[in-house]
């Protein structure tokens, strides 16, 4: 990634891509064009460049939240020893069940939401969590239903 690139700050066509991406990930860059109002070409160059910039990391599929009634949902708080938050977000990543990673302040340095298919997957899971080099604590909770 160059200078240039890793400068980059989204515009506000590029947060208006962003946002139709997030509700529809699959929307064609004509669908987009067409309801951004601007030319298709411009859609394929700010989707490059958001790619290239690492602004845009992929495209996902979202699913409904009952999809899986019977998969285990758990918020796992971490904290990291020193100044090893870089390399235990890289290993954390790696972990399919965590669908979602966030850094915070306070006791805690990490909130991890987990989404495991069995209590067996989700036993597998808090043990790689906790044997990571530089995960020092950590505390976690089992969602148990939506209020």
């Amino acid at each position: 990634m160059t200078d240039e690139t890793a400068q980059y700050i989204p515009d506000g066509l590029d947060r208006r891509i962003i946002g139709h991406l997030r509700v529809d990930g699959r929307a064609s860059l004509s669908k987009l064009a067409d309801a951004l109002g601007v030319a298709r070409g411009t859609i394929q160059n700010r989707l490059d460049r958001l790619i290239e910039t690492g602004t845009l990391l992929g495209f996902t599929a979202r699913v409904r939240e009952d999809y899986d009634d019977h998969a285990v949902h758990a918020v796992m708080l971490i904290e990291v020893v020193g100044k090893s938050t870089t390399q235990v977000i890289r290993r954390l990543r790696t972990i399919p069940e965590i669908h979602m990673l966030h850094t915070t302040n306070g006791n805690w340095d990490l909130v991890a939401n987990i989404r495991a298919s069995s209590l067996a997957t989700f036993d597998r899971v808090l043990r790689e969590v906790r044997v990571i080099d530089g995960v020092s604590n950590s505390e976690t909770s089992l969602l148990l239903s939506s209020v």
